[in-house]
């Protein structure tokens, strides 16, 4: 693994990164809730590029693996809360994905601090993420915009996004378990 800091993919995520700020702007500054959706969609849909380049590109680096998951979930936690404070979410919804965030967050702590490690991200993982991002846009943009068949496809897209966020959400918490248990089966 590279210890290089300036590569397309770094520069990428860092991007990424510093448009969750004007994403806050557009939904509090502007109240432009549509703009925001927009926006939000292409941070979400960027997500995959910096991965795909690094490895394509034989940039992999430590800093890329901690700006991508970086920009994800703060992108992520600002639209929630965006989306609970502008009244875009559901209060039950946003709550959910909030809820998990803080468990896999304490986890991932956890397991950095008494294990030395890390978690291997699951498929299933990204796709629930793809899932979640592509309804919460799609919501930001339906009740900006006042289209309503686009916040029906965001529900039909984002329950089910829900469900497998938790789904994985369990399966990282098996993984945590087997990581902590150590090579030996014995958790320390």
């Amino acid at each position: 693994m590279k210890r290089v800091v300036f590569t397309i993919p770094n520069l990428i995520s860092f991007l990424r990164l510093l448009l969750v700020p004007v994403f806050l702007w557009l939904v509090f500054g502007r109240d432009d809730i549509a703009a925001a959706g927009w926006l939000l969609g292409i941070i979400g849909s960027t997500d995959w590029i910096d991965g795909y380049l690094a490895r394509r590109l034989n940039q992999v680096s430590k800093v890329g693996e901690f700006l991508d998951p970086m920009a994800d979930r703060l992108a992520v936690i600002a639209a929630v809360i965006g989306g609970l404070v502008a009244d875009v979410l559901a209060p039950w919804f946003a709550w959910a994905i909030i809820v998990r965030e803080v468990l896999i967050a304490v986890g991932a702590l956890v397991i950095g601090a008494r294990a030395g490690a890390k978690l291997t991200v699951r498929r299933m993982g990204k796709l629930a993420t793809l899932m979640l991002y592509a309804a919460i846009a799609w919501l930001y943009i339906g009740v900006g915009a006042d289209v309503e068949w686009l916040r029906w496809l965001a529900w039909a897209v984002g329950v089910p996004g829900l469900i497998l966020y938790w789904v994985v959400g369990f399966q990282y918490y098996s993984d945590a378990k087997q990581v902590l248990a150590g090579p030996d089966g014995a958790a320390g």
